[in-house]
């Protein structure tokens, strides 16, 4: 008995194997060492092979499934629709506000409606947020702007 993970796993990793074997015949040319099926064959691989894993703690999760419905989490269908919205201000903010400003804003919102610091080490929760929002956000930007050579948007209102 799979849940929706295993099949979901099932399809990827037929999905991938039926691609792996159409790789299989793409013609090389013997100028070029490594042939046009190569990195899309390590990608496929790689996929399979995480899909049977996902298939694999699906079936071993199926015995622990066997819980009641009553003892399932609710579902917080609300702070979905809340974690879209802040999705949308960020987007919509990025052109005024800045790849880096509007990054550390969304990064710390999320973080805060995900688990909102509470009781009496609420200072120090919020230190962490802001801290993760921080590290977060200049990480990326390096490795965006330095790394990968990615220009990221400049805000009209910072011009940072």
């Amino acid at each position: 008995m799979l849940s929706r993970d295993g099949w979901a796993g099932l399809a990827v990793l037929a999905a991938s194997l039926v691609l792996f074997w159409l790789t299989l015949g793409l013609k090389g040319n013997p100028m070029v060492p490594i042939g046009p099926g190569f990195y899309p064959r390590i990608v496929l691989g790689i996929t399979a092979a995480l899909a049977l894993l996902l298939v694999g703690a699906d079936w071993a999760a199926a015995r622990k499934r066997a819980a009641p419905p009553e003892a399932r989490a609710q579902r917080n269908y609300r702070l979905v629709a809340v974690m879209f919205l802040v999705f949308g201000v960020y987007c919509g903010a990025l052109p005024y506000l800045g790849f880096r400003v509007a990054t550390l804003a969304y990064i710390a919102a999320s973080n805060a409606l995900l688990d909102a610091p509470r009781g009496a080490r609420g200072a120090r929760g919020w230190g962490r947020v802001g801290l993760v929002a921080l590290i977060a956000t200049v990480v990326i930007y390096y490795v965006f702007e330095h790394y990968l050579l990615v220009l990221l948007p400049r805000g009209r209102w910072t011009g940072f």
